[in-house]
């Protein structure tokens, strides 16, 4: 019976690779298909979309640690994007009271407009690349995927 059990184990171990495998290639092929349609519909980047959602799900800003925490990178990743968005009136810089080292950064009413439209065509291109996934298998394995992260997160101090 340990025999039996041990293969049981050593297939379940490797079909749980192969899943991972899968999944990373899936990630990383609509990821570059992402990338590539910011680029060139709207010569913009990934981590600059992300960097405004994060901002737009945010009612009343982010701190800069609060942001960089959000998309789990370094202040310095964010630092770059958040100047040029600035610059660009996409975004202010606010002092935060009581510590005038920290500053909260929030959507101006251009940044907000602007990236309601840029998500929209971005929902439109996912929507796209995963037409031949049911609605309602859809939903099962985005729960169970978050069921394996939340899973994944909790024992991560372990």
């Amino acid at each position: 019976m340990g025999d039996t059990l041990n293969r049981t184990d050593g297939q379940t171990s490797k079909e749980r690779l192969r899943l991972w495998l899968r999944l990373l290639k899936l990630s990383r092929m609509i990821e570059g298909e992402l990338r590539e349609r910011l680029r060139a519909d709207h010569g913009t980047t990934l981590p600059r979309f992300d960097v405004l959602a994060a901002l737009y799900r945010a009612d009343g800003g982010l701190k800069m640690s609060e942001l960089s925490g959000a998309l789990r990178v370094s202040n310095g990743n964010v630092t770059g994007i958040v100047d040029r968005l600035v610059e660009e009136g996409m975004v202010v810089r606010a002092a935060v009271e009581g510590d005038r080292r920290v500053s909260r950064i929030s959507l101006t009413r251009k940044g907000r407009q602007g990236f309601a439209r840029l998500a929209e065509e971005h929902e439109g291109w996912v929507d796209g690349m995963l037409s031949g996934v049911p609605a309602d298998e859809a939903r099962m394995l985005a729960e169970r995927l978050r069921g394996i992260a939340d899973q994944i997160d909790g024992s991560a101090g372990r």
